[in-house]
């Protein structure tokens, strides 16, 4: 039987304000446990919550973000659970009237096309906090820091068919969050985590499969990883006969499973109702509209304008964009050397290899993007070949110079383009390479293609690496084709 995977997501954004959502106490991470937890966090008898507008207004700048409906009015609920974390005895979300409504975001897939997921709604909650289980002989240590923290709940409808899609439309939304400066998006910080919904059903059926739910997972790759584990778990529970239990799981990364957690609950467990203590959430049209002026160009915008007007290829565009700070760091090179193609080919390249190699944000690398956009300009007025271009921006990196003119200066680098002096060195390497100038001659013109290369080579070696490299192929060929 051919099997269908139907995917649906919910992204929890930890939202980039200095306080909480209904409380003065700090977000900051890493602090000593519990020591950023208010009276109001704990919910003590007679404090009162007060909403941060803050949350209010990251949350309607992504809703518009997403083309999304913003209600006039929103509402916070009470959600009833017991748990360790969670002093209160519940939290305070949105359910009925939440303050994003239905949107969409558009996915890059890996052959370049491109899919829009539905959005079916976005809401503000507190966040719980946090059970820790190590170091504590057999216990379990609370920390309450988090209590409190303002997060937005994104809730995707089941359009995702694949774990390479989802993994898609978690990078497609992180990007749009740390675009408008609503999170860091910091996963690893637990900035943003995910609930995927997975189930399968046969192809061609359109009611669908139960459902497991796989909760906190919280890095591009263990989403894709527990997807795929899921899928197959799931696939095969049904071939052998079984059925699937709508139940929330786990993901353990070290054995790369996941386990059942606790059967899923539905919405009346939780007896959700209205929070006495908070009025709804009234927005007119003018505070929308001062919200929309805020947006930044956003990444699809971005991509858009990089592919369309820059002419760059759907890859080159969708990696530059992909992250503010790499798009920003592009246009400032650009601005400086002027071709977008060379800015997107170092910046990917040599650039990126550099970063990936000794794990650098690009916001914090050694290589400003007015170096890079110098270095690249003396390539395209053949200042220097591509070679020398390479050593200069290892200089760079190393912190051997401030600019790149000042490195190719200093180390001889400036390209040879005389063409009397390319010429004399090429008269010296064929009259020092009788052999091969002998067996390139007698030769056919497809082997001459490759064996030019020894001749490249030794002239480039003679000039130091300086010789321009096309100049150096063409009189190389005149002269060798000469009986």
């Amino acid at each position: 039987m051919q099997w269908e995977t139907v995917i649906g997501l919910e992204v929890h954004v930890q939202l980039a304000t200095q306080s909480k959502i209904f409380s003065g106490a700090s977000t900051a991470f890493g602090a000593e446990p519990n020591t950023q937890a208010c009276a109001i966090d704990l919910g003590l008898p007679g404090v009162l919550p007060v909403l941060n507008e803050g949350a209010v207004a990251m949350a309607v700048q992504f809703g518009l973000a997403i083309n999304a409906e913003i209600p006039e009015t929103s509402l916070f609920e009470r959600k009833n659970y017991f748990y360790p974390d969670l002093p209160k005895g519940y939290q305070t979300s949105q359910m009925a009237q939440p303050i994003v409504g239905k949107g969409e975001v558009e996915i890059l897939l890996d052959d370049d096309s491109r899919k829009r997921v539905r959005i079916h709604h976005a809401h503000l909650e507190e966040d719980a906090g946090k059970s820790l289980h190590e170091d504590f002989h057999g216990m379990t240590g609370v920390d309450l820091n988090r209590a409190g923290t303002p997060l937005l709940e994104i809730v995707s409808e089941p359009d995702m068919r694949s774990a390479r899609e989802a993994v898609a439309y978690i990078r497609a939304l992180h990007a749009i969050v740390t675009y408008l400066g609503i999170s860091d998006g910091n996963m690893a910080e637990g900035s943003m985590r995910c609930d995927v919904n997975v189930s399968v059903r046969p192809k061609g059926q359109e009611t669908f499969g139960t459902r497991a739910e796989i909760k906190n997972v919280n890095s591009f790759r263990f989403v894709e990883r527990a997807i795929e584990f899921e899928v197959e778990r799931q696939i095969e529970l049904l071939e052998d006969g079984g059925k699937v239990v709508q139940e929330t799981r786990l993901y353990d990364p070290d054995l790369d499973e996941t386990r059942s957690m606790r059967t899923k609950e539905e919405a009346n467990d939780y007896r959700y109702f209205p929070c006495p203590d908070l009025l709804p959430v009234m927005l007119d049209e003018a505070y929308i509209e001062h919200q929309r002026a805020t947006l930044p160009e956003l990444p699809s915008e971005k991509r858009d304008r990089f592919e369309n007007t820059l002419g760059l290829s759907a890859y080159d565009a969708g990696v530059l964009s992909s992250t503010r700070p790499m798009a920003e760091y592009f246009e400032a090179v650009l601005a400086v050397c002027g071709d977008a193609k060379q800015a997107a080919n170092w910046v990917q390249g040599e650039l990126s290899a550099h970063l990936n190699r000794e794990n650098i944000d690009i916001g914090n690398s050694p290589v400003t993007p007015e170096q890079l956009g110098e270095l690249i300009s003396r390539v395209l007025d053949d200042t220097i070949n591509g070679k020398a271009a390479k050593q200069v921006f290892a200089a760079l990196w190393n912190n051997e110079g401030t600019s790149a003119d000042e490195i190719i200066d200093a180390r001889g680098l400036k390209q040879v383009t005389d063409t009397g002096a390319i010429e004399a060195m090429i008269d010296q390497v064929i009259a020092e390479s009788p052999v091969q100038v002998a067996q390139y001659r007698e030769a056919d013109e497809a082997k001459r293609g490759k064996m030019i290369g020894y001749f490249v080579g030794q002239v480039m070696k003679a000039s130091r690496g300086t010789a321009n490299p096309q100049q150096v192929n063409g009189l190389l060929k005149q002269k060798l084709d000469q009986a």
